[in-house]
């Protein structure tokens, strides 16, 4: 059993969870997903609570009280490939340029230490 290997040999125990955006007035179509660590007690405990909850929907009250520290480990959104404009925030050319405004004229003097 793959619980019984988890209360055995590993250290931190972590659930994924994802929201359920069909009960919130807003426009997203994808869940949001979440890595929870599960904190407190033995390892064996923790895969108990953490067994107990599966496929249940769990309210944050149940979780956490009021006025309680949370620890917070997040990515951020990548923005993908982006131009010198937006990246090294150069100032646009011209509006008559050829090939193209969003383009480097110059980052920097020829001899820093003359700038």
């Amino acid at each position: 059993d793959d619980f019984s290997k988890m209360s055995i040999y590993c250290t931190v125990i972590r659930v994924l969870c994802h929201t359920q955006h069909k009960l919130f007035k807003l426009k997203e179509k994808k869940a949001n997903i979440m890595e929870i660590q599960i904190n407190g007690g033995e390892v064996s405990d923790k895969v108990e609570f953490a067994r107990s909850l599966l496929e249940k929907p769990i309210a944050v009250k149940d979780l956490f009280s009021q006025n309680e520290m949370v620890d917070v480990i997040g990515v951020t959104r990548g923005h993908g490939y982006k131009g010198v404009t937006y990246r090294l925030g150069t100032k646009k050319l011209p509006r008559k340029t050829h090939k193209g405004l969003r383009k480097v004229a110059c980052l920097g003097g020829w001899h820093p230490s003359r700038d």
